[in-house]
């Protein structure tokens, strides 16, 4: 007897966001070029018509909802929204050898029609999507499953335009309005476009090893897997850009000088402005105050060099403007809940003598 292959469902409807469905499908893909065992990835609408996507493109779904239910309903045992149902996977360290592949995972991309889902759509998830060995949600797609109660109880993410409508509509769930990912037993959820092949390659990860993932974000010239905690914005896209330009090339230079003296009367002697008034500027222009502004640009330049350069700790500590590792240490614990070197070993890219 042949074993199917394991299934990769990708919900499609009108208006969805193609990259939300594209980028996962192409990781999933790629694992199976690399490793000779394809996953079998189906799309489906709900009475199995071609949608056109917010870009305009039309995509040729591989069949209807109803095609793909007895596949569910041959599958994982029911798990429900408030059942914590915790998927061992998630806890594995991604750098052990892979456990066996689930057999079904289902995928909700994200789209401006999420805001307002079709109610036959909520109503085939409620009943089909409990049980697949692995739910995922791309941006704002988590709008549906949390429509349809399966977020209740656990913690989410998703793309920062919704992330206070997720958190009011649906109060049962724990929304992470910074995450890019978060994985909550068998349920994943991903922000904005991008993160969905964030998440797409920890699945991958996890189902086949880090060789195989790795090989696949070279080939799609991502990184590896940022962590999910990680601000779905930059500092600098974080904050707005000032307005006045002497406000503005003090945003450059903190950037390009994360060791320097950066304190609110050194950056208003470069804006040519007495202290009290720059940071008022700052803050008007920016919507965060200067110092918050450089922590959040010290922790994110030594988040690159922890994950993509060798060097030692100590030397990362003063190149970022924190002086000593245990400055360093104390602000990776209060933003991330996590020390520097912990931080590497999970997410390092590099080999680091």
């Amino acid at each position: 007897m042949t074993l199917r292959p394991p299934l990769v469902l990708v919900v499609l409807f009108d208006d969805v966001q193609s990259l939300d469905v594209t980028g996962p499908v192409e990781v999933f893909a790629g694992a199976g070029t690399a490793t000779g065992t394809p996953y079998e990835i189906r799309t489906a609408s709900l009475d199995g018509a071609p949608v056109r996507t917010s870009s305009g493109l039309t995509l040729v779904p591989d069949g209807s909802l109803a095609d793909f239910a007895p596949r569910f309903t041959a599958a994982a045992t029911p798990c429900s929204g408030s059942d914590p149902c915790s998927d061992p996977r998630s806890d594995r360290d991604p750098g052990s050898d892979p456990a066996p592949v689930p057999a079904l995972t289902l995928l909700v991309p994200g789209g401006p029609a999420t805001r307002s889902p079709d109610p036959r759509l909520v109503d085939w998830l409620r009943t089909h999507a409990p049980h697949a060995d692995r739910l995922v949600s791309v941006c704002s797609g988590a709008l549906v499953i949390a429509e349809a109660g399966l977020l209740d109880g656990r913690r989410a993410a998703t793309h920062w335009s919704v992330t206070d409508r997720l958190a009011r509509d649906h109060p049962a769930v724990e929304v992470d309005p910074e995450a890019i990912y978060v994985r909550d037993g068998s349920v994943s959820t991903s922000a904005g476009v991008t993160s969905g092949i964030d998440l797409a390659l920890v699945l991958v990860e996890e189902d086949h090893g880090r060789d195989v993932a790795l090989n696949i974000a070279r080939h799609l010239v991502v990184f590896l897997r940022r962590p999910g905690n990680q601000a779905q914005f930059s500092a600098q896209l974080a904050a707005q850009t000032a307005q006045r330009e002497p406000l503005r090339d003090v945003q450059q230079y903190i950037s390009e000088h994360p060791a320097a003296d950066l304190c609110v009367e050194a950056l208003a002697a470069r804006a040519r402005l007495s202290p009290r008034h720059f940071a008022r500027a700052f803050h008007t222009e920016t919507g965060t105050t200067p110092g918050r502004y450089v922590e959040r640009v010290r922790l994110e330049h030594a988040r690159r060099l922890l994950e993509d350069s060798p060097d030692g700790v100590e030397g990362i500590s003063r190149t970022c403007g924190y002086g000593t590792p245990e400055a360093m240490r104390r602000a990776f614990v209060k933003a991330l809940g996590t020390a520097p070197a912990e931080y590497r070993r999970r997410f390092r890219t590099v080999s680091v003598p």
